[in-house]
């Protein structure tokens, strides 16, 4: 069981080849008691984006502050608070915040998507 705020949570920027401007909290998970996924909250600064990529889980997201642009299979599709995603295994995606401020989503994957 855990009860916190993202306030209190560990923040790692993403360091992999074609993010910029983002970071990752890891809020519940394995070591909090739910096995086999993680929910992490991705931010991205103005300007930043996540690598354009694709891999073999499925994942889901909710853009709790922000606004910004999915890249899905091909299509733009425009984000705001309250917008929610379902990014299929093997689907190619990218998010970009063209923005100033920041663009906050939380990313729910299964625990192998969580790196």
């Amino acid at each position: 069981m855990i009860v916190a705020a993202k306030d209190e949570t560990p923040s790692k920027k993403v360091t992999a080849p074609g993010f910029e401007g983002a970071s990752m909290q890891a809020l519940v998970g394995p070591e909090q008691g739910w096995e086999g996924y993680v929910m992490r909250l991705v931010t991205v600064e103005g300007g930043g984006h996540t690598s354009r990529h694709a891999h073999p889980w499925p994942h889901i997201n909710y853009v709790a502050k922000g606004e910004g642009i999915l890249f899905l299979e091909g299509e733009e599709h425009p984000l705001k608070e309250g917008s929610y995603a379902y990014v299929p295994s093997g689907a190619e995606h990218q998010f970009l915040n063209a923005g100033s401020k920041k663009l906050e989503f939380i990313c729910i994957v299964p625990e192998e998507g969580h790196k």
